[in-house]
């Protein structure tokens, strides 16, 4: 397994999937993303240049309107643009089709795919996944937002929180109740967000991940057709945890890539910030902490690889994507709090980006299931 590892991620084909992500970030993120910051969002324009390029679909299927690749290449055009620049929060603006469209591809709905999925993957529509509720976060089972059948339509009630892109989504691919408590009873429906009844409530203010808008969702008797639901009533559970995997994925590659970040700007600090009349980098105490920060990101960064290759071969892997996520986010805080202990004053300015990779981190340690979630995830694999 070990000796498969380099050929398995570091291809012909990946590496020029990388200096093409590079490429993007420095011509289409980087001049803007301080205005895109401060402004909320990212324009619509972006999605359909990353989508021009192959980047949005990367990991669908060409039948589908995607690129043909693999999850490994949406791992590599995360985690390059991170390296490039880029950020955390650019990221879950940019491809939030990836939480709101694997279902209904995996559902085989050609109806759904050219509504939803196809538009999206060409950047012509933004889609949202709508899971969370203002009662409850973890708690997937337990949602309460119903959608009743009432002949060919559904007609959805309740509120959804903590939306991404749920301010700008043209689609809300929605967790909704059409059975009885308990995980059995829940159901995904696709929602277009100019359905009467739809509504934004509120747009929220966050610490981090400034450009990537979120949202609070109401529901008031929205009525869809039934064809918008994916798969079977009753299944919808059992899809959100399939797809829970690639994003938790997603957020331990982008936990590593902000923490590599964070170290690659941090070393190029010290070696050229001076104090007392010599660089930082010559003081002992300085040099240490970096080479232990080095060595935490590359095994991480091994680690996250490693299950990354056997999930997308084998399957499964449920604890150790946990793992994975888990020791990612220790590694990414450990980070982004010395290097912006190293840049000092400067660290703390929003003109430094390690200011906005610390901001950024916090999240990822709650996106996708929590630490602790991901704990029980560990302790029912140890017997406990």
């Amino acid at each position: 397994m070990t000796a498969a590892l380099p050929n398995s991620w570091d291809t012909d084909d990946r590496r020029a999937l990388r200096d093409l992500t590079r490429q993007f970030t420095t011509k289409h993120v980087l001049p803007d993303l301080a205005t895109w910051e401060r402004n909320g969002e990212v324009p619509r324009e972006l999605h359909h240049t990353a989508a021009t390029l192959g980047l949005l679909g990367a990991s669908t299927p060409e039948s589908v309107g995607g690129s043909g690749g693999n999850a490994l290449d949406m791992l590599a055009i995360l985690e390059e643009i991170i390296l490039s620049g880029g950020s955390s929060g650019l990221i879950s603006a940019l491809f939030s089709h990836g939480i709101a469209t694997p279902h209904i591809v995996s559902s085989g709905n050609d109806d759904l795919i050219d509504r939803f999925a196809r538009p999206a993957l060409e950047g012509r529509m933004i889609g949202a996944l709508a899971i969370t509720e203002p009662g409850g976060g973890s708690d997937v089972a337990n949602i309460s937002t119903t959608a009743t059948r009432d002949g060919d339509s559904y007609v959805i009630n309740g509120a959804k929180l903590y939306i991404t892109s749920g301010t700008r989504a043209d689609f809300v691919t929605t967790a909704v109740r059409t059975g009885d408590r308990g995980h059995a009873g829940i159901s995904l429906i696709v929602v277009p967000t100019t359905t009467t009844g739809f509504t934004v409530s509120r747009r929220l203010e966050k610490m981090g991940w400034l450009c990537s808008d979120t949202a609070e969702l109401f529901y008031d008797n929205v009525r869809v057709p039934a064809q918008n639901l994916i798969g079977e009533e009753g299944s919808g559970f059992g899809q959100i945890a399939q797809q829970f995997q690639g994003e938790r994925l997603s957020l331990a590659f982008q936990a590593v890539a902000t923490a590599r970040r964070c170290l690659n700007l941090t070393t190029e600090w010290v070696r050229s910030r001076e104090t007392f009349g010599r660089p930082l980098s010559t003081r002992q105490v300085v040099r240490h902490r970096i080479a232990e920060l080095a060595t935490e990101i590359t095994a991480a960064e091994e680690f996250c690889r490693s299950v990354a290759v056997r999930w997308v071969d084998n399957g499964g892997m449920l604890a150790e994507t946990a793992m994975a996520k888990n020791n990612a986010v220790k590694v990414c805080d450990h980070a982004v709090y010395e290097a912006v202990q190293l840049f000092g004053g400067l660290g703390c300015m929003r003109e430094s980006e390690v200011e906005r990779h610390y901001r950024d981190a916090r999240v990822l340690g709650i996106g996708g299931g929590t630490t602790e979630i991901m704990n029980e995830i560990i302790c029912k694999m140890l017997g406990l």
